[in-house]
């Protein structure tokens, strides 16, 4: 019942057009293609700063891995309720839909707004294309090394990702569910006291 380690060529073709049309989304919404900064830096690790979520990975990527194991979690229930109709390639366009719709929301104003009102993101101003994009592709990644793994050790990598982003920047996943669904006072304060280059910039 295992997916095979490649999807076909008509497959890689809808996932690329998949980027292409969530980039032109995107882009209508005016949202930037890159940095401000006129550059594409591989890595950020600063979160309370301007080129936060504009680059191509940051203290958030662990986050979009995770969404890929989920995906593919999910993509195993249904493959095997329906295995003759669920095809890897099926299962990869659906997460790169699903991934690509938060992408969309999650650059919408009342998502931006929603993250400055409840979350430590004060600044935030949504994400650059490149970064949109970038995202994705990090789901992807985190959805075939799901597949490739055991689901213990990919429970282990989540939670490992989990609680070292939350030790280093006071946020992760969990956290940043939470305080978009639910926001707590007492949280938002422990986590506006985290320090440290990687928090702001500063020694």
């Amino acid at each position: 019942m295992d997916w095979p380690l490649r999807i076909s060529k008509f497959s890689a073709l809808i996932a690329f057009a998949l980027f292409l049309i969530i980039g032109a989304i995107l882009w209508s919404m005016g949202r930037p293609p890159i940095c401000a900064c006129g550059e594409v830096k591989l890595i950020h690790l600063v979160v309370q700063s301007s080129e936060n979520s504009q680059h191509l990975a940051d203290w958030y990527t662990p986050s979009h891995i995770i969404h890929g194991f989920l995906f593919y979690g999910a993509g195993h229930l249904l493959r095997k309720k329906w295995p003759a109709v669920f095809p890897l390639g099926v299962a990869v366009s659906l997460a790169i839909l699903a991934e690509g719709a938060w992408e969309i929301l999650e650059n919408s104003p009342i998502i931006i707004d929603r993250y400055r009102e409840v979350t430590i993101s004060w600044g935030y101003e949504g994400d650059s294309i490149v970064n949109s994009l970038a995202d994705i592709f990090w789901m992807i990644v985190g959805f075939f090394i799901a597949s490739r793994l055991p689901w213990k050790a990919t429970v282990v990598i989540a939670l490992i990702f989990e609680v070292f982003v939350g030790i280093m920047i006071r946020d992760n996943l969990a956290l940043n569910i939470m305080m978009l669904t639910a926001p707590l006072e007492s949280v938002k304060q422990w986590q506006a006291g985290a320090t440290g280059y990687w928090v702001t910039g500063k020694g």
